[in-house]
C-alpha cells in the first residue's frame, strides 16, 4: 500500500455538493483525465473540495493563483486543513520592479529597478528546499512560477551537511558556508547569513527564522543547537543538519569561464551584424556595455543583470526554456526509463521527457490562464527593443518565462476551478464538475438594480449606496464598493471619511503585505467600508460583507463584463443577508447574463433547502493571515519584548502598596493608562541613552516599542 502523505484535519465534512464533487474529481483523476474543470458557484467551498481531493490523491500539489492576494489566503487555508504538511507561499519577491526598457520613438533608456522583499524570498527558498526533501506539500503560487529560477540539480547538489563529532574546523565551517553564498555578519544575523562567536559559529538558514548554534572543540563539532533569535532559547538539540545554498542561481568556477568565452563569441557575431545592417551607434553600444558585464563577471562572478547571460551560465541551447519553480516538482521518467538515469534531488537529467508527478490546481482559472498565456509575449517584446538597439545581446531573451505550451508540458493532471469557466476551460476539460450548492444553505444574494443617475426624488447611485452602507454597518456587517478606476476608488473612500464612515481603498499599487493587512483589519472590523477596482473579485472570503454596490454597472468593458459582474456578485453569497446593487441607466447584455445566471443558481439552491429542511447560515470563519509569519525579525522583536514588559510591569506595580490602594480607585482602563504611562518613560529613558552611546538598532526597537503602547493606551 502506498504511503500517505497527507491528512486532512477539519471540523467540517463534506456536504451539499460536495461529496459529488470529490468524488467525480477523484475518478476522473484516476482514470487518467489530464483537464478537468470544477465549476464552483462562490462560497461553496471549492477549496475545502480541492482538500479533499489532494489528500486522496495523495501527490505534490502545485496551486496557481493570479495574484498575491488570493494566493496568501489560499497558502493560509490549505495550511489549517493540512498541519503536518509543507504548505508553501511562493511569489515575486519584488516589492517595486521596473524593467529594463528602451522606447525607440522618444530615445529614452530605463535602467532595471527594483526591490527586494527579503522575507518574501526566504518563503521562496523554503519552497524549493520542501520539493526537494519532502513529498507532503503544497505550494501555493502566483504566476511569478513561470519565471527562471535556476537548476534544481546545481541548487541540491552543493547542500552541506554537518553533523555532530564531525571532523571540522570553524574557519573551514564559514569558506564552507561563503561557497555556498552565505554572508557573514558582525551584527544581528539575517536569513543567508552567519556569525562567529569565539570559536563558535551561528548560522540561520536562508529558508528559517531561527539560528543554529554550532560548537567545536578539538577539531570536531562537539553540539548543534537550534536557538530562537529573539529570546536566546534552544529549541532543540540536534545531531545533523544541512544547509542549502542562500542562492537559486548557482554557477561554478569552470562554467563561469565557459560562459565568457561563449559571450565573447556571441558578441563578435553580434558586432558584426550590425556592421553589415550599417548600425554602428548599435555596435559601439552593445560592444562596450558587454565587455563592462564581462570584465565584472571575471573579477567578481556577478554584474548588473547577470540574468540577460543565463542562458550561457546555465549551458543550455538557444530558444531552450529556462528552469522555473515547475522544475522542482517531483517527475517520473517514461516508460522503458531513460537511459541517463536520475540526478540528484530527485529531478532527471534530461527532465524535459519525464512525466510531471504532481497535482496542479489552477484557482480562478478565468483570469490566471490568460495571464500565463500573455506573459511570454509581453517579455519577448520588450527584450526585441532592447537587442534591436544594442542595449543587450540576442540571449537575453532566452531570460524569459515559459512559452503557454511549454508550461502545459510541464504541469501534471490539471483541475481548473472558477465560478465562471472561460471558453479555454470547457472546451479543454474532459469532464466540468459542478458544485452549486453551499454546505451552509446559503444562497446566492438578492440582486437588485438602481439607477445611476439623480431623478426627482432619486439622489444617485452615491447618495443611495451610503444610506445602504449606513443601514447595513448598523447591523454589524461590512460593505464592499466597486469603482472603475483606482482614482475614483480613493476619492469616494476620502468622501465616506468626510461622511464619518469608516473606510479604506484597495487596488494594485498597494504593496503585497500592506494588501492582506487591509483585507484582514477590514474582516476584524477596523473599518466598514471596502472601495476597490478589481481586486475586490476573484476568490477573497469576506464573510462578513452583506452588501455591494457595483458603481456604473452599465459601463461595458472589462471591470462590468458578464464574468466579472458574476464573481463580484458571489463577494456577498457567504453571508445569509448578502445583496447586491447594481447601479445602471442602461441594461446591457453583461448585465442581463450576470442576473439570470444568479437567479438561475438561487432556484436551483432554494429547492435544495426546501426538500432538505435547510435553514441558511452565515459562514464563520477565523480571521488569521499570513502576515505574520511575513514580519521582520525587527517587529518580532518589538512585539516579545514589549509583551514581556507590560506583564513584568503588570506584576510588580500590583505587589507595591502604595499601587495597591491606587489601583482600587481606578477602573481597569485607567489602571492600564497607568501602566502604560509608566513603561512609556521607562523605555524613553532608555532609547535616549541607547542613542547617546550610538546603539540606534535597540533605540530602534524602543522607539517601536513606544509607539505600540501609545497605540493600546488610546484604545
Amino acid at each position: 500500500m502506498a504511503e500517505k502523505f497527507f491528512k486532512l484535519k477539519s471540523e467540517y465534512k463534506p456536504e451539499g455538493d460536495q461529496p459529488k464533487a470529490i468524488l467525480q474529481l477523484l475518478k476522473g483523476l484516476d482514470s487518467g483525465m489530464q483537464k478537468q474543470t470544477l465549476l464552483g458557484a462562490t462560497g461553496t467551498g471549492k477549496t475545502f473540495t480541492i482538500a479533499n481531493v489532494i489528500e486522496k490523491y495523495n501527490k505534490p500539489t502545485l496551486v496557481i493563483a493570479h495574484n498575491k492576494t488570493l494566493a496568501a489566503q489560499l497558502a493560509q487555508e490549505f495550511r489549517e486543513f493540512f498541519p503536518d504538511a509543507a504548505v508553501h507561499y511562493f511569489v515575486s519577491y519584488y516589492d517595486y520592479y521596473q524593467p529594463e526598457a528602451y522606447m525607440p520613438i522618444t530615445d529614452t533608456y530605463i535602467e532595471k529597478d527594483a526591490q527586494i522583499n527579503k522575507e518574501i524570498d526566504r518563503l521562496r527558498h523554503a519552497t524549493t528546499q520542501a520539493l526537494l526533501t519532502r513529498r507532503d506539500v503544497i505550494i501555493v503560487a502566483s504566476v511569478s512560477c513561470i519565471y527562471g529560477l535556476g537548476s534544481p540539480e546545481e541548487y541540491s547538489r552543493v547542500n552541506l551537511k554537518l553533523e555532530v563529532e564531525e571532523k571540522l574546523e570553524w574557519v573551514a565551517l564559514m569558506k564552507k558556508l561563503i561557497a555556498i553564498y552565505f554572508e557573514r555578519t558582525n551584527a544581528d544575523i539575517n536569513p543567508g547569513q552567519f556569525r562567529s562567536i569565539g570559536s563558535n559559529v551561528e548560522v540561520m538558514p536562508i529558508s528559517e527564522t531561527f539560528i543554529y548554534q554550532i560548537e567545536f572543540i578539538g577539531g570536531k563539532i562537539s553540539r548543534i543547537a537550534k536557538v530562537d533569535p529573539v529570546s536566546s532559547q534552544v529549541l532543540a538539540e540536534e545531531k545533523n543538519i544541512f544547509f542549502f545554498p542562500a542562492k537559486h542561481f548557482i554557477t561554478e568556477k569552470d562554467e563561469v569561464a565557459r560562459a565568457v568565452k561563449d559571450i565573447k563569441a556571441e558578441l563578435a557575431l553580434q558586432l558584426k551584424k550590425f556592421e553589415r545592417e550599417g548600425k554602428l551607434l548599435e555596435a559601439e553600444r552593445i560592444k562596450r556595455r558587454t565587455n563592462y558585464d564581462l570584465a565584472m563577471i571575471r573579477e567578481i562572478g556577478y554584474c548588473s543583470g547577470i540574468e540577460n547571460y543565463s542562458r550561457h551560465l546555465s549551458g543550455k541551447i538557444a530558444g531552450e526554456p529556462p528552469e522555473t519553480l515547475l522544475s522542482y516538482f517531483p517527475k517520473t521518467p517514461p516508460n522503458p526509463p531513460l537511459s541517463k538515469g536520475r540526478a540528484k534531488g530527485g529531478v532527471s537529467e534530461d527532465s524535459s521527457k519525464d512525466i510531471p508527478d504532481f497535482l496542479t490546481v489552477i484557482d480562478e482559472s478565468h483570469v490566471t490562464l490568460p495571464q500565463l498565456r500573455g506573459m511570454y509575449a509581453g517579455d519577448a517584446s520588450r527584450k526585441n527593443t532592447l537587442v534591436e538597439f544594442g542595449f543587450r545581446l540576442p540571449s537575453a531573451k532566452d531570460n524569459r518565462p515559459l512559452k503557454y505550451p511549454e508550461f502545459e508540458k510541464r504541469i501534471g493532471q490539471v483541475i481548473y476551478t472558477s465560478a465562471t469557466p472561460a471558453d479555454e476551460e470547457r472546451e479543454k476539460s474532459e469532464q466540468i464538475v459542478e458544485q452549486i450548492i453551499r454546505p451552509t444553505g446559503l444562497i446566492d444574494p438578492e440582486v437588485i438594480v438602481r439607477p445611476v443617475s439623480a431623478d426627482g426624488d432619486y439622489p444617485g447611485q452615491i447618495q443611495d449606496f451610503i444610506a445602504e452602507a449606513e443601514k447595513t454597518i448598523k447591523k454589524g456587517f461590512r460593505v464592499l464598493a466597486t469603482t472603475l478606476t483606482k482614482r475614483m476608488a480613493e476619492d469616494l473612500s476620502l468622501y465616506l471619511k468626510d461622511k464619518k464612515i469608516k473606510a479604506e481603498y484597495l487596488h494594485s499599487e498597494i504593496k503585497t503585505i500592506e494588501r492582506i493587512q487591509i483585507l484582514t483589519e477590514f474582516r476584524k472590523g477596523k473599518f466598514d467600508v471596502l472601495v476597490g477596482v478589481n481586486l475586490l473579485r476573484e476568490g477573497l472570503d469576506l464573510p462578513e460583507v452583506a452588501l455591494i454596490g457595483i458603481l456604473d454597472a452599465d459601463k461595458e468593458g472589462f471591470l462590468r463584463s458578464e464574468t466579472a459582474l458574476v464573481q463580484t456578485i458571489g463577494r456577498a453569497a457567504r453571508n445569509v443577508e448578502g445583496k447586491v446593487i447594481l447601479y445602471a441607466d442602461v441594461m446591457t447584455g453583461s448585465l442581463e447574463y450576470a442576473i439570470s445566471e444568479t437567479n438561475r443558481r438561487r432556484a436551483i439552491q432554494m429547492a435544495y433547502n426546501k426538500k432538505h429542511g435547510i435553514t441558511p447560515k452565515t459562514i464563520i470563519k477565523k480571521i488569521k493571515d499570513i502576515t505574520e509569519e511575513l514580519e521582520d525579525k525587527h517587529e518580532k522583536t518589538v512585539r516579545a519584548e514589549l509583551g514581556l514588559d507590560v506583564e513584568l510591569f503588570r506584576k510588580t506595580m500590583a505587589r507595591e502598596k502604595k499601587y495597591g490602594k491606587e489601583k482600587s480607585k481606578l477602573s481597569d482602563g485607567e489602571w492600564n493608562d497607568l501602566i502604560y504611562e509608566k513603561i512609556i518613560k521607562m523605555k524613553e529613558r532608555e532609547m535616549n541613552h541607547a542613542v547617546k552611546e550610538l546603539d540606534f538598532e535597540t533605540a530602534a526597537i524602543l522607539r517601536d516599542e513606544i509607539i505600540a503602547l501609545r497605540e493600546k493606551s488610546k484604545k
